[in-house]
Parts: structure tokens; sequence; C-alpha cells
């Protein structure tokens, strides 16, 4: 994580005013990965504090960070750390530099059919199944069947963290079919028994998790697995924040990441950052 973004809170300077702050409504929007997150976050905070309203929506972790450049929303979900360019403009037009608070952490994970044989896959197996170098699950102890991949729009923050993680920077195959969210991935390998897919852990429901291989081991990504980094594709979510978070949105950020909002991030299957 860049230094300037440690969850240390910086000053607030000279910050323009966001358009979107308005008292006892917080906003939230970004990364569909976090969207059933934040809203069990939300439902638990205002339950709690019932003059608040927290306002979340997706749209994806680009989109999330563009709407905090626009003050459009108090806090940008993210799958992803923020890249150079976006926190420049940030800190261009609020001059300040931004603020990210790492509130759960989580496992990229690569989801096949149910009735798929694979069971695991090295990062490079991946790597080349994406790429559309390996076509056929039989070349990865599959069946003799073509692999139909799905993939994510390119303002998703899970799709930036396989380009640069398991791809290695390199594009998605062309043959990859893109989908609006994890939701509608994991429901398209569901009901495609040669798919695969990816996405964060709390989806991976109704269909099989890959393990993936480092060696001679295999780990799944599980809270043990993810927590002491065996699971290689392990990564953190944040809330961006244009600068020092205070008032409304401070108390909604400590709330997540206190005992109870850190029990919610199990309760929906990510993995807590305390």
């Amino acid at each position: 994580m860049k230094k300037t973004l440690l969850s240390s809170f910086v000053a607030f300077g000279l910050a323009v005013l966001p358009l979107s702050a308005q008292a006892g409504t917080v906003t939230v929007k970004g990364s569909d990965t976090m969207v059933i997150l934040a809203q069990r976050w939300a439902e638990a905070f205002m339950k709690k504090n019932p003059s608040m309203k927290i306002q979340v929506t997706g749209g994806g972790s680009g989109t999330g960070l563009a709407a905090l450049q626009n003050g459009t929303t108090d806090i940008a979900m993210s799958s992803r750390e923020i890249k150079e360019a976006e926190e420049e403009k940030l800190r261009a037009r609020y001059n300040t530099p931004p603020t990210g608070v790492a509130v759960a952490k989580d496992g990229v994970t690569f989801y096949v059919n149910e009735s798929n044989k694979v069971d695991a896959l090295t990062v490079e197996q991946l790597k080349e199944i994406y790429l559309g170098d390996t076509a056929s699950w039989k070349a990865v102890g599959g069946a003799d069947a073509p692999i139909v991949l799905y993939s994510r729009e390119n303002s998703s923050g899970t799709y930036v963290f396989v380009k640069d993680t398991v791809l290695g920077g390199d594009d998605f195959a062309s043959a990859a079919q893109t989908l609006p969210g994890t939701a509608a991935v994991v429901n398209a390998v569901a009901k495609e028994k040669n798919g695969i897919g990816y996405g964060g852990a709390a989806y991976a429901k109704g269909i099989k998790e890959l393990k993936v291989k480092k060696g001679a081991e295999a780990f799944a990504p599980s809270a043990e697995n993810v927590k002491s980094g065996k699971y290689p594709l392990s990564r953190d979510l944040f809330f961006y924040l244009r600068n020092k978070p205070a008032g409304d949105v401070k108390a909604f950020i400590d709330f997540a990441l206190s005992a109870e909002g850190q029990a919610i991030v199990t309760q929906v299957g990510y993995f807590p950052v305390k």
C-alpha cells in the first residue's frame, strides 16, 4: 500500500468541500465485490443510528473512485489499490492526499462448474487459460472439452487484480465473455459445465472453488490461508476517501472496523482485517 494511503489519517488542509456531503447521509459507491458487505454494514449501522442514512451502490472500483474524484460519493469502495493517476487527480482537485482504509480481506477465487473434475490449478495455468494459450480442460487434467471464459468489465477492481497478478499485465483472451458483476459470473459458471470465472470469495456459492497450487501444495481461499498469506491471490478490500474522515463518515468507518463490523465481514464470507 502506498505510504500516502496508509490508514493513518491526514490533515484536511485546503480540501474542496465534497458535493455529496449531506448531514446525516453517507454515500458509498464502487466495488461490486464489496456491495453486499457494505449493505450489511449499512443496515446494522442505521439500526443503531436511526437518524443516519447510508446509501450503497456498486458499479465497480473504477466507477467508485471516479465518483470520489467528482465529489458524488463520500466513500469509494475498491477491491484494488488506488492507481497513481487516480491519486494524483484527487490530490490536484482537493489539495490533499486521499486516504485508504483496509476494511476487509478477500481471496480472489476462480470458479468452475460443480461437475468439473479439476480441483486445483497453478497461477501459471490460470494465466495460460485466460490468455487463451490453454483452450481445453484436457490440458489441465479435465475433460476433453473447450474452456469457456468469463471475465469482468475493466472498471472492476477484480478485473484489474487478475490482469496484474495472474496475467502479469497482459490482456485477457478475446474469447473471454465480459459480464457485469460477480453474481453474473457465478450464475454463468453454474449453468455452463465447461465454464470458468473469477470473483470474491463471498460469492463462491453454487459452483466449485478452485484451489491454487504452490509447489506440491494446493491452497483454498479459506480464512486461515488468506490471513497467513499462503493463498497466493489474497488482497485487501478498501474504503477510499478524499481526505481525513470525520463526522458521519468516520462513524461509519469506525463501525465497519469495530468487533461487530468485522463479525459481519465473516458472516458475509470475507475475512476480517482485525
